[in-house]
């Protein structure tokens, strides 16, 4: 039956590969195609506060108002946390703010987003470049903020034209990566990622009173081991070995399309000219570092380094002298990794991006935008711009720090881009690779390929005595647990494989021209077949308030997992997880559970609280829920949706496939059906033996009970007796209940 419930999730699901980003739609908050109005309404005193020059660098968050009207949805949010950010733009006349609604109420999100950055966009007289740039990273499906046009009231009056920006934190990397407990770095200059030594704490280093590389997620452990690992990789790794070393703790493939788009929208201000402006996010359902883009004000023919952008050669980004970008000029002096850059930045200027298509697009939006510019009295206010500036800005340079009107850059940086490209051809990109195993015998494989010259010919080499190996191809046509026929996700099963023999296995790809890899580098293992426990996730609660505390008063999130084998099992080497992507996410505890028994633990992604406190948190709105084994083979799994606070939602009965909710929770103990009290009764009682393996179980005093099974039916009753004959009742769990609310789980083996 297991085995049968996982092959009928990968028929009827959707393919996810590991690793593979996932893109939320705008959704009302980030509507762009109309431009919504946004209230701040707070005590005036402390508005005027915030704009002392005295207090311009501070973070501190007072309360205040959110209202939001897109037209169609009209909100108001209280309290909420408002203060300034940014860094030139704290000194600037029009001021940029970050909206906190988890702030002052735990949990609290709106459309998902926890912070909202509202930037006021100063420098840029078009007041569209970052959004130009956004609109551009999710078309070449680059994991980046969504952003919209907002207009800015604070107390009522209007402080102008602003463009609206998705925060990245632990709720942005969830959105994109299905995952958020890894560790998250905003870097900020000189987050160059030169090699400083072994130890992790050398890069905590404090340049200008804050972090270069400053931990954003996991705080509290402060520890940057992983993100040292990833630095030493990058910088000491020979060149020969570097393709394949660096794939293991970075997604080398997808940062090489970012910068194609960094280079085409002329960002200087980033990480390969600026050492700045870049978060790292080591994803823990692929255990490799990403790259997500940040901050693309200056960008799009903005210049304070008086350097042409639009001309600048694209194999040559980098500062010159002494500022070394590893991880950019080591890409670069790899021809494999150089060629497929190459293949990105054709494909964006030939193909993805039409320039007069993308002209047609901004001046609709800038049409948009126009009257919400007329009456912004703080848009002059820091270089004099007017309205006639803000139309010529498309066309036309301004001078100063405005060296391109917006369509004349990218105009000259597209062409200037096709002139620089080198005439070669790149190897098949192999990536988000997945396998999963659909029988003890069976796995499936599937993972994205990408050609530059169609058709694809790929195929799925393995072994599965680690010796002789095998061939079988991988196709892209729907019929393979490969997505949709044509999205480049290829799919193949391994057959045959054979138990307490470990399988390999390895993906090859070539084109029409005969460019051909294979990934990755060294084999993929797949762990002998495990004998797997019965265990099951039986109850779980996402919104704990008051249903039942932990060891110290705490009222977390819980799990309840539930032994229905006839043998003891030891927990110490499973694995529970609130990913199904990342299935080695918690170790459980060095604990033995009883044939029939119940362990709780604790969601509170904290481990330090107890042995039964896991690594992760449940989330309310819902998520995924697993036990695995040292393997990754699958023991059990959950999938639920939105949940109640007070209310789990659990298996009908110990083990049972159907899961309800349960008004009134169990957990540690058995799900009692519909119908059965489980009011704990002042006539308490205790059997023995229990599990009990002969004809009677005694009960330490006289009482009126009945006896039920796992179905809620009633199978025995007794009155003013102290034994019951258990004879004729076949192995299992059943429920005693007395006349006065008791119970107690009776389990004949």
């Amino acid at each position: 039956m297991r085995w049968f419930i996982i092959l009928f999730l990968l028929l009827v699901g959707v393919t996810a590969l590991k690793g593979q980003p996932t893109f939320p739609d705008n959704g009302p908050l980030f509507v762009d195609t109309t431009v919504p109005r946004i209230d701040i309404t707070i005590n005036p005193d402390t508005l005027n506060w915030l704009y002392q020059n005295e207090n311009l660098e501070s973070d501190i968050e007072f309360t205040a108002r959110f209202i939001f009207n897109n037209g169609v949805i009209l909100d108001t949010i209280e309290p909420v946390g408002f203060r300034l950010r940014g860094n030139t733009s704290r000194y600037s006349q029009k001021k940029s703010f970050k909206v906190s609604f988890n702030r002052f109420t735990s949990g609290g999100k709106y459309f998902g987003v926890e912070k909202l950055n509202l930037n006021g966009e100063h420098n840029d007289p078009s007041v569209i470049r970052s959004k130009v740039c956004w609109d551009i990273f999710r078309k070449l499906d680059i994991p980046a903020p969504r952003s919209n046009h907002v207009e800015v009231y604070i107390n009522n009056d209007y402080y102008g034209l602003y463009i609206s920006v998705e925060h990245i934190d632990e709720e942005f990397v969830k959105s994109r990566f299905t995952n958020n407990d890894g560790n998250l770095f905003k870097c900020l200059y000189p987050a160059d990622l030169n090699y400083l030594g072994e130890d992790p704490d050398l890069y905590k280093f404090e340049p200008y009173g804050r972090r270069a590389y400053d931990l954003k997620i996991n705080k509290e452990a402060d520890d940057y081991t992983d993100i040292a690992n990833f630095i030493d990789v990058l910088n000491n790794t020979v060149s020969n070995e570097l393709k394949c070393d660096l794939d293991e703790v970075f997604n080398t493939y997808d940062y090489l399309k970012v910068i194609a788009a960094d280079i085409l929208v002329g960002n200087w201000d980033g990480y390969i000219y600026n050492q700045n402006n870049f978060y790292l996010y080591n994803n823990t359902v692929s255990n490799k570092f990403e790259f997500i883009p940040y901050d693309y004000d200056n960008t799009l023919g903005i210049d304070w380094l008086n350097r042409d952008w639009g001309t600048r050669n694209m194999y040559d980004w980098a500062q010159h002298g002494s500022n070394y970008r590893p991880l950019y000029e080591r890409l670069m002096s790899d021809q494999e990794l150089r060629d497929q850059y190459t293949f990105y930045m054709n494909r964006i200027v030939t193909e993805t991006l039409d320039i007069d298509s993308l002209i047609t697009a901004i001046e609709q939006r800038r049409d948009m935008i126009a009257p919400y510019l007329v009456n912004d009295s703080y848009y002059p206010r820091d270089y004099g711009y007017n309205m006639d500036d803000f139309y010529n800005s498309y066309n036309n340079a301004l001078g100063g720090h405005v060296d391109y009107g917006l369509f004349p850059y990218l105009q000259t940086r597209m062409s200037s881009i096709i002139n620089q490209l080198e005439n070669t051809e790149m190897n098949p990109v192999i990536k988000y690779i997945k396998h999963q195993k659909i029988s003890p015998t069976e796995a499936q494989v599937v993972a994205f390929i990408e050609v530059q010259n169609n058709p694809a010919n790929v195929s799925l080499e393995f072994s599965l005595d680690g010796s002789n190996w095998n061939s079988t191809i991988m196709y892209d046509d729907g019929n393979h647990n490969d997505g949709l026929a044509g999205d480049m996700i290829y799919g193949a099963t391994i057959t045959g494989m054979i138990e307490d023999n470990e399988t390999l296995y390895q993906i090859f790809a070539d084109d029409s021209h005969g460019n051909s890899n294979l990934m990755p580098c060294e084999p993929v293992i797949i762990n002998a077949v495990d004998e797997t426990p019965l265990l099951f996730i039986n109850e779980i609660m996402a919104s704990n308030e008051s249903t039942i505390a932990d060891e110290h008063g705490n009222y977390n999130d819980w799990i309840e997992v539930y032994n229905g084998s006839d043998n003891a099992i030891w927990l110490g080497n499973l694995y529970l997880t609130d990913n199904l992507d990342a299935s080695n996410k918690w170790l459980m505890p060095d604990f033995t559970l009883g044939s029939g028994g119940f362990v709780l633990f604790w969601a509170d992604s904290d481990p330090e609280a107890g042995e039964f406190h896991t690594n992760f948190k449940l989330s309310k709105d819902g998520e995924d829920v697993g036990i695995f084994t040292e393997n990754q083979s699958v023991i059990d799994e959950i999938v639920f949706g939105e949940q109640t606070t007070d209310i789990s939602y659990g298996r009908k009965y110990d083990g049972n496939i159907n899961w309800v909710l349960f008004n009134t929770p169990t957990p540690g103990s058995t799900n009692i059906p519909d119908g059965i009290s489980d009011v704990i009764g002042v006539d308490q009682f205790v059997l023995y033996p229990n599990p009990v393996s002969g004809d009677v179980v005694t009960m330490s005093k006289n009482i009126n009970y009945k006896v039920y099974n796992i179905f809620g039916q009633i199978i025995g009753e007794g009155n003013n007796s102290n034994q019951i004959n258990v004879s004729a009742y076949n192995k299992g769990i059943y429920i005693v209940i007395s006349d006065g609310g008791s119970k107690m789980k009776l389990i004949v083996n």
